[in-house]
């Protein structure tokens, strides 16, 4: 669950075609299927460049957009031909604002996270794996698929980008996640997390598979609205 919360953070996601002119940037291109916890589908594209992330959904024709260096997050909606744009670090903040107020005092129990090879490997969409198995205070909560057939450098250069910015103003919300990443960090990417703790008793389990992974010259465009689509001006939130 917790690495699926990091995927999750990194992959709000719609789709955008790459043809426009402009400068190439060097990134990597990830396509995934998101299942929820009814085993319903969803096709999702992260962009990655340097400190810059793009995640498309094409079920909710919706785009996230992250830029770490110029402090801003960028959400389209393609149906309406519309964007928002914020700063990201006041997105952040009103984040972590709402979990605190929806849980107030609730802070979650502290479990000793381990990490374990089943020295289980198996071929997932052509990446060679090994599971690594996630246990909080004993008990089984996620499989992690990992890899090492991928150039790890930029995807984890954003992931850990992602990782520090996200958890700056709820760190205790975010404590597992946190360690579970650094613990996963020496094995390789996930390629498939099957998640044990979100469907716990309910039989199916949610995942994130990731089906194809390639470097790729990305334009400039990727990282931006399109130029037709309308701005709209958030409301500022109520105190």
């Amino acid at each position: 669950m917790k690495t699926k919360i990091l995927f999750f953070l990194i992959g709000l996601v719609g789709v955008l075609l790459l043809a426009a002119p402009g400068k190439s940037l060097a990134g990597v291109v990830v396509e995934q299927v998101v299942r929820d916890r009814d085993g319903t589908p969803s096709k999702v594209w992260l962009y990655i460049s340097d400190h810059q992330y793009r995640a498309d959904r094409q079920e909710t024709g919706m785009t996230t957009i992250m830029d770490f260096n110029e402090d801003r997050l960028v959400m389209i909606a393609h149906r309406s031909r519309s964007y928002v744009e914020v700063k990201l670090s006041l997105w952040e903040r009103e984040v972590a604002k709402r979990l605190k107020k929806e849980s107030p005092g609730l802070r979650p129990t502290e479990r000793k996270i381990t990490v374990k090879r089943t020295g289980r490997t198996a071929v997932i969409n052509g990446f060679q794996t090994q599971e690594i198995q996630v246990l909080a205070g004993g008990e089984l909560i996620e499989e992690n698929w990992v890899t090492r057939d991928v150039e790890m450098k930029e995807i984890q250069q954003v992931m850990d980008r992602v990782v520090k910015e996200f958890s700056r103003d709820y760190r205790p919300e975010m404590k597992e996640g946190l360690e579970i990443h650094e613990k996963l960090r020496p094995y390789g990417y996930p390629v498939l997390v099957k998640d044990h703790a979100i469907t716990y008793g309910l039989g199916a389990l949610d995942r994130v598979e990731v089906k194809k992974m390639e470097k790729r010259e990305l334009k400039e465009d990727v990282f931006l609205p399109p130029p037709d689509y309308q701005k709209i001006i958030p409301e500022p939130s109520k105190k």
